[in-house]
């Protein structure tokens, strides 16, 4: 019985999917559950398999292994006509001879006869979802006379008129300034909200992710690295790939005692002696998790230079050198305690994190 309510609530099931082109692995034996209703990022760097499983899931491209279910119907060989699939890509894909109502309309208008429906219900659902992007203005317009957000407002609109079972989004926001993405994507969170369809952003933006999605996949050279809420995977990241391509990070090479709460200077490399298979650890620190202080308060505080000083809107962030010139340390301050420091270029600060993160390494440490 639990497992049947559990299936009852899963509208993506992606099996141990593999896919791949030539000699090359894209997807390595993907897993991933998608509840209904969810909004899931896939997040991942250029080549790490994110649009090859969206358009698996489209059924653009087949998987050399594994299935794929929607609402525990294997989907798997059907074409993306049978799917119900709303398509949203980052450049649009509008049609320039036609009006944004008519762009709208194109799906409905192109169903089988017997799911068609008639004209005047398409106008009113046409008219609705202007409404629910808030173009009802824009409605005979095309889409050269657009902004870069109102096009991809009216591709969004398009691929919900279909009604379909999921919404697959594509880089959507990938073609626009950073103001406007930044209005887009909380625009969606709010539309997603409001609607619950069952979506998968595909984004290289770890700020979109971590800011739109429910929970966030990441992926690197065709695996899940980790799967969580953006709280989970950014506090609590299971690989050192994750905790860095989530944000900048400090990186401290070297073996720390288990009582230590700090990241030691960075050690060089060990004796020739030393077996080689041996773990070492690595200490991850993100800049606003390093507090400084004038003078020296405990004897585990390390010692650095400030080499750099940028001052953005209401943070600084800073670039220090230690002590033995061997490690550059980013830091980010809010500006009022960059003021109570008084920090100038050339001053001696002590550096000590508020919270680190420490991962064992297979072999030496390479510092």
């Amino acid at each position: 019985m639990e497992d049947a309510a559990r299936e009852s609530i899963v509208s993506i099931q992606v099996d141990h999917v593999t896919k791949r082109f030539g000699t090359f692995t894209v997807l390595d034996d993907v897993t991933l559950h998608v509840q209904t209703g969810e909004l899931i990022a896939l997040l991942g760097p250029s080549g790490c398999g994110k649009t090859t499983l969206l358009r698996i899931l489209a059924g653009l491209e087949r998987p050399d292994h594994g299935r794929i279910l929607l609402h525990g119907d294997e989907v798997t060989e059907r074409r993306i006509t049978d799917r119900r699939v709303g398509f949203v890509f980052q450049h649009y894909a509008l049609f320039r001879h036609m009006t944004v109502t008519e762009n709208v309309a194109f799906g409905l208008s192109v169903l089988p006869h017997a799911q068609r429906p008639s004209p005047g219900q398409i106008r009113k659902k046409v008219h609705d979802l202007l409404s629910l992007v808030q173009l009802q203005a824009m409605a005979d317009r095309y889409p050269n006379q657009l902004s870069g957000g109102q096009r991809q407002r009216v591709a969004l609109a398009r691929a919900l008129a279909v009604e379909p079972k999921m919404l697959l989004l594509d880089e959507p926001f990938g073609a626009l300034d950073t103001k406007v993405r930044k209005e887009l994507r909380r625009w969606l969170r709010r539309l997603h909200d409001e609607l619950h369809i069952t979506s998968i952003l595909v984004t290289h933006d770890q700020e979109e992710a971590l800011e739109a999605a429910d929970r966030i996949v990441v992926l690197n050279q065709g695996h899940v690295e980790q799967i969580g809420t953006p709280d989970e995977v950014y506090e609590n990241a299971a690989t050192p790939f994750v905790y860095q391509f989530l944000g900048d990070v400090n990186v401290f090479h070297g073996r720390i005692a288990q009582n230590e709460t700090v990241p030691k200077e960075t050690h060089r490399q060990p004796p020739a002696e030393r077996d080689s298979s041996d773990e070492h650890e690595v200490t991850f620190v993100r800049p606003h998790d390093l507090e400084l202080s004038r003078s020296r308060t405990t004897t585990t505080q390390l010692e650095a230079t400030v080499r750099l000083i940028i001052i953005a809107g209401s943070r600084v962030r800073l670039e220090l050198m230690s002590k033995d010139s061997s490690q550059i340390i980013s830091v980010e301050l809010t500006k009022e305690r960059y003021r109570e420091l008084r920090l100038q270029q050339g001053d001696i600060v002590f550096v000590h994190p508020k919270q680190l993160h420490v991962f064992k390494m297979p072999g030496p440490s390479s510092m």
